[in-house]
């Protein structure tokens, strides 16, 4: 993880450079790791480059990217989104709360449309029943010039290939195998449905335009844990993801940063 802050690295940077060239300058390294190690650090970068103080956390529930205490020194106005009441309902004060369906009817928060600056979210896109409604609907809630951000897995990485093609209840159970902190109270694993995730800009940027974005920024992440347990595969996986990461071949890819601008 970076020990820089945001504003330590992009000072002078101004709110109408690209969404690449933001993404240039925050240092982002196509590495699974640094995705991961580094997702509160670029959502930090992105309200800094481009002035956002009303920010939307999608798929938050019990579990959001920022403590409530951070949200008064950060200076911003944070809403923590979620479909499920009984997940908001766990937050601790000091949050906004809006319970509704990225990927249904957003009329039950009319009064939010057009009103966020920064919108994101961390592994929810892949389990959303349509990806393209659920962008269309981020757009309407984004203010003139506001951002988009989802962290994904993509297709066509073969743990998320599997996942997709396997039932529910078995998904679940080999993730929970593999993963023993993956509980039902703690942690749970939701249905995944990988509608419009892929790390392609060739297949996600002409989607995300015709609903209106007029900038997008795809990043492909290399790699993944799924393999950790098991020696042979594991040394395997990593040579390819070398190659893979070298060559940029994004239908491998594992993870990627979909962002859009309004």
């Amino acid at each position: 993880m970076l020990d820089r802050t945001p504003g330590d690295i992009l000072s002078g940077i101004e709110g109408d450079d690209s969404l690449a060239d933001a993404f240039a300058r925050l240092g982002v390294r196509n590495d699974r790791d640094w995705a991961w190690d580094n997702y509160e650090y670029v959502v930090r970068g992105l309200a800094h480059i481009f002035h956002a103080q009303r920010l939307l956390e999608v798929g938050g529930g019990r579990d959001p990217l920022f403590k409530a205490g951070e949200l008064q020194a950060l200076g911003i106005e944070m809403t923590i989104n979620d479909i499920s009441q009984t997940e908001l309902d766990v937050l601790p004060d000091g949050y906004r709360k809006a319970c509704f369906d990225i990927a249904g009817d957003i009329s039950v928060v009319s009064e939010l449309r057009d009103h966020f600056d920064l919108a994101f979210s961390r592994m929810v896109f892949e389990h959303v029943a349509d990806g393209q409604r659920a962008w269309a609907n981020l757009y309407d809630l984004l203010a003139p010039g506001g951002v988009a951000l989802a962290f994904i897995p993509t297709l066509y990485a073969f743990p998320f290939v599997l996942n997709r093609l396997l039932p529910d209840a078995l998904a679940a159970r080999i993730v929970k195998l593999i993963y023993r902190n993956r509980t039902d109270n703690d942690d749970p694993v939701f249905p995944a449905r990988y509608s419009w995730t892929v790390a392609s800009e060739g297949t996600m940027k002409p989607m995300l335009q015709r609903i209106g974005y007029r900038d997008v920024a795809v990043i492909p992440f290399y790699g993944h844990g799924y393999y950790d347990r098991f020696p042979v595969i594991r040394d395997i996986h990593a040579r390819f993801t070398a190659l893979a990461r070298r060559n940029d071949w994004r239908a491998v890819a594992s993870y990627a940063y979909i962002a859009a601008r309004k």
